[in-house]
């Protein structure tokens, strides 16, 4: 027996296999540091469990609309408005089982076979294994590290083709925490509207910003580029929600209906006492989500400092998310390699580089408290001295 060709060229996710052997390890009882969690390690605001407990008590845990209930579209559709100065009408709006499942919604709609779509790199590991899903293929656009990684208007014009059906943007980024900036997305969307291709915008850590970044919603910039945008965000890193699974998207009429009509034959609607705890998300206290953001911005802060003190490691500074991307291509080896030595002789887990197309560094996480992160840096350090890094 054989499995579809489909799912055959399909990888898994490298930083879910390195979270999971980091964890096993720590089962057994070994003493791992791991940099490479994809998920606050804050818990959930308090608020927003009283709001799903509230929602068991009060019997709601039967199927709503399969795009979501309208109590929660509505309020996606307020902080829209709010927030990022997007006007949507309810038909617009789509609720999904995370916004990894938004993202996989969004590039079927638009996708074809034979179809490409661009990704900057590094990417994450999930959105060429999604364009693969749709029939379309993955080409990249190397960024470039001196240019804090962020999109190049004129090489995304040089890499554009009659088949360039769309182009995936994430700012701030996973892995580099690249946040980009608004001339070059605005460069970036009149190309959009010139050449005709989607822009499918990633914008799940837009709340984990630092330095006063001017950071905006590229389809904020007019109603052309509105329309010809979709939007995807959730509540997983915002509000310490990964395990709730509730993402969203907004996104033109016809794309949209398109969208929901498919999510009705695959999951139908996302788990409603979910849905009702990223209402009280959405609607409640955001206090949490900015305390949240202060840790993460003095993280931030330390792990450029240790790292900076290491010799052969260089790191540019993250505008947002909860990741460095250190450059280790001075310490002799691969990615892989060096991620797999971490493991195994300093007990810290990475992600290699490699996972998001740049072999010469590795993510870090600092989801995770100062201590933590002293002792894994603490381990880097003295593996780095021990190898005679020159």
């Amino acid at each position: 027996m054989k499995v579809s060709s489909r799912l055959a060229a399909i990888s898994p996710s490298e930083t879910l296999a390195i979270t999971s052997k980091a964890k096993a390890l720590k089962q057994q009882g070994v003493d791992v540091v791991s940099f490479a969690a994809g998920e606050p390690d804050f818990d959930t605001p308090q608020h927003i469990k009283e709001a799903a407990v509230r929602a068991l008590k009060d019997g709601q845990t039967k199927y709503t609309p399969a795009k979501g209930m309208p109590a929660l579209i509505e309020a996606v559709r307020e902080k829209f408005r709010e927030e990022n100065g997007l006007e949507y009408a309810a038909d617009q709006i789509v609720i999904s089982c995370g916004a990894k499942h938004s993202l996989f919604n969004a590039i079927q709609a638009v996708c074809d076979d034979g179809d490409e779509v661009i990704i900057p790199s590094p990417y994450w590991v999930t959105y060429p294994e999604q364009v693969k899903l749709a029939g379309a293929s993955p080409v990249f656009l190397p960024t470039r590290e001196e240019d804090d990684f962020a999109v190049d208007p004129e090489r995304l014009a040089a890499a554009l083709t009659p088949r360039t059906r769309a182009l995936i943007i994430c700012s701030p980024s996973n892995p580099t925490g690249t946040a980009i900036p608004r001339d070059r997305l605005e460069a970036i969307a009149r190309l959009a509207c010139e050449k005709d291709f989607y822009l499918i915008s990633d914008e799940i850590y837009e709340k984990l910003i630092f330095d006063d970044f001017d950071l905006v919603s590229i389809a904020s910039f007019s109603t052309e580029v509105r329309d010809r945008t979709i939007v995807v965000n959730g509540v997983s890193k915002a509000y310490s929600m990964t395990g709730w699974r509730i993402g969203y998207l907004a996104a033109p009429s016809p794309v949209a209906k398109a969208i929901a009509a498919y999510q009705s034959h695959s999951t139908s609607n996302p788990a409603t006492v979910s849905q009702f705890a990223a209402l009280a998300a959405l609607t409640g206290d955001q206090e949490p989500v900015a305390k949240m953001a202060a840790a993460f911005r003095e993280r931030r802060d330390f792990m450029m400092k240790r790292l900076g003190e290491i010799k052969g490691v260089s790191c540019r500074k993250p505008a947002g998310t909860f990741y460095v991307f250190p450059n280790i291509s001075a310490l002799g080896m691969g990615s892989k390699e060096l991620a797999g030595e971490l493991i195994e002789k300093a007990k810290i887990a990475v992600v290699p580089g490699g996972a998001f197309g740049w072999d010469t560094h590795i993510r870090l996480s600092f989801a995770d408290s100062l201590e933590n992160l002293g002792k894994g840096l603490d381990r880097l350090r003295d593996y780095v001295e021990k190898a005679n890094v020159q």
